[in-house]
């Protein structure tokens, strides 16, 4: 008895560290004039997320300062030297986060995205950062800023496992120049227990059993003697 709670020690152990060392999965598929993505959450005029810094701009382009994503249509969400650097987006109380997506506008070599947590402070470790050239070689486009080019507009889906579902409560937007536009913020929620739940309540159906097993015996004993 006492080699298979060990054995469940260990597979928690197992299980919880695979959990921790979850991964964010990304792909990009290019933009469409009508937007053609999962569907909206947030879209920055009849649903807004909170933001830190950056601006709300739009419906339209203003030459220098930043662009409208192609599929967006009324507002969306910049950051850059027009409005400010960094910017952050959260995504509020939405419970365990599976996927996120939205369309990542004229995508450009000096744009960065950083995950947050619910808070807006930003996740430590390389990855929870992107930069729009690996986002870009996803689609596969050049980064290069373009504005009329399906391929520079892309939808970008991140996939969140593990601990990394509950840890994510947001985005820091960078942008080292004019600029960095997204619109469309669609959000998936809930998902299966994770393999640490499933190992913990392994464990503990186990020490269940543990214990009734005990308690047989020692009755088996008492009546025994």
């Amino acid at each position: 008895m006492k080699s298979y709670a060990k054995a469940l020690v260990f597979a928690a152990a197992a299980m919880g560290a695979t959990a921790a060392n979850a991964t964010i999965s990304v792909s990009a598929v290019q933009g469409n004039p009508v937007y053609s993505g999962p569907a909206v959450t947030y879209d920055f005029d009849s649903s807004t997320p909170v933001t830190i810094g950056g601006g709300i701009r739009g419906p339209g382009t203003t030459a220098n300062a930043y662009a409208q994503p192609i599929g967006s249509t009324g507002q969306y969400y910049t950051v850059g030297p027009s409005t400010s650097t960094p910017g952050s987006v959260l995504l509020g109380a939405v419970g365990p986060l599976v996927s996120l997506s939205f369309i990542w506008g004229s995508i450009d070599t000096f744009n960065s995205l950083t995950f947050t947590d619910a808070a807006g402070t930003p996740l430590l470790g390389a990855q929870y950062t992107f930069t729009g050239s690996q986002i870009a070689a996803l689609v596969p486009a050049p980064a290069n800023g373009s504005q009329v080019l399906n391929a520079q507009n892309p939808i970008v889906t991140f996939l969140f496992s593990g601990l990394d579902q509950t840890l994510v409560g947001g985005f820091q937007m960078s942008s080292g120049q004019n600029a960095f536009e997204i619109d469309n913020i669609a959000l998936t929620t809930g998902g299966v227990p994770e393999p640490s739940t499933w190992a913990m309540m392994l464990l503990g159906f186990g020490a269940i059993g543990f214990t009734i097993r005990r308690r047989k015996s020692a009755r088996e004993l008492t009546q025994l003697a």
